[in-house]
Parts: C-alpha cells; structure tokens; sequence
C-alpha cells in the first residue's frame, strides 16, 4: 500500500514538473531562449506578415499568428540585420512577409489542403497548379523551416517611398514564375532578385529553389527542431 501510494506521489510530482517546464516554455509574452522579436535587432525592418491578415492563400488568418510580429532565432536576426545595413546603404530595405512560423500554423495548411471544395484564393496564388499538388511539387510542406526559426520570407522595398519593388511575380505565388531561375522576366526583375540573393547569401543565407523570397540561414541552430510557440 505503502508502495502504491508512493508510485502515485511520484507520478504527480513528474506531472507538475512537466506542466511546469512546458508553461515556462510558452508562457505568453515571452520567448523560448535563443529567440527575438526582429525589429527589436533592425529598428529599420518593415513587415507585411500575411499569415496574421487573410491576405494569404488560405484566405483566412492562419492558427498560431496571435499578434503580428516577426519572431526570428538570435542567429537569424543577426545576419539579418547586416543585409539591412548593406541595402540601407543603397536607400533601400527588407520588408518580411513571414519568419518564425509554428507548427499549429503548419497544421493549419495541412488541414486546408485537404478540403478540395476551398479554391477561394486559386486564381489569386496557385492559378497554374492543382491544389492537390500543392505538397507533391513543394510549395507547402507538413514540415516547414520557418518552424526551426531561421526562415525568412523577404522582399525589398524603397526606404524613402515605401515602394516594393517589382521582382517578376508576387510572394506566395505558386508557380514556376516564382522559381529563382526562372527565365521569363524582365531585365530589370531578373536584376533585382540576384540583388536580393547575392546578399542573402553573403551573410550566411541560402534561397530556396521555388521561391525568389524564401531564405535559410545555412547554419541555423535549430536544424532539427522545429518549434510551436505562437507568435504573439
């Protein structure tokens, strides 16, 4: 008797204690070590995070963007934040459009995709693919990097109008339009993504090949991890 009831003291205490650290772990309000909020690193920063809004191709705010903030690992931010500084230079900066993105977020797509009736947003971000195939040809994943917290969706945008500037095809568009070497835009386009890729990588990023503004720090902390906290 003695026996059982100290196995049941044992099993409550270990209980408590994991209740304990998981709370720590996504109190709100309060990043996981080794995490910032962005724009706290580069004042300068400017976001357009399209995952809070319904401006996406879900067309609905996503499960998990509580607030919209740009949430990156301190590693990250870091080699961010020198890309900025070089652009800055030129009169010009980075708009992000996503970083950080939980897994109940991942979720979320994952869900979506599985509704074969919910083409709303079709013509808008996926015009040329199927749906169904969105997962096959690697445009979503149930496993994303932004999750890991070294991700980033960037552009580049005029410092002193506020002007986006035009890289042959808008973000989250999926289509061989949005590939990084895709031929079949203009000069100018063509320029300003190698403009964008050429320093993304000199500081320690590397794009991804379906998607002109997806960048992966090449050594990210987290390389196997992929987190849930929300961003809030």
């Amino acid at each position: 008797m003695k026996t059982l009831r100290f196995i049941n003291l044992l099993i409550i205490i270990l209980y408590v204690g994991l209740s304990t650290n998981a709370n720590a772990q996504y109190d709100p309000g309060t990043l996981p070590e080794g995490f910032v909020y962005a724009k706290e690193v580069i004042p300068k920063l400017r976001t357009d995070l399209r995952y809070y809004s319904s401006n996406n191709f879900v067309g609905e705010p996503i499960n998990g963007y509580i607030k919209p903030k740009c949430i990156l690992t301190k590693e990250a931010a870091g080699a961010l934040k020198k890309v900025q500084e070089e652009f800055e230079r030129l009169g010009f900066g980075l708009l992000v459009f996503d970083a950080y993105r939980p897994q109940t977020a991942v979720n979320h797509f994952v869900r979506w995709s599985k509704d074969s009736t919910d083409t709303k947003m079709k013509k808008q971000f996926y015009p040329n693919v199927n749906k169904k195939d969105l997962f096959n040809e690697g445009y979503i994943a149930s496993k994303s990097g932004h999750s890991r917290g070294s991700t980033v969706d960037v552009t580049i945008v005029s410092l002193r109008t506020g002007h986006i500037l035009d890289l042959g095809g808008p973000y989250d568009l999926f289509d061989k339009k949005s590939w990084i070497d895709y031929k079949n835009i203009t000069k100018n386009q063509r320029a300003i993504r190698l403009m964008l890729q050429r320093r993304m990588i000199k500081y320690g990023f590397k794009p991804y090949k379906k998607e002109w503004w997806h960048f992966t720090l090449a050594k990210e902390p987290y390389p196997n991890k992929y987190f849930d906290f929300p961003v809030e």
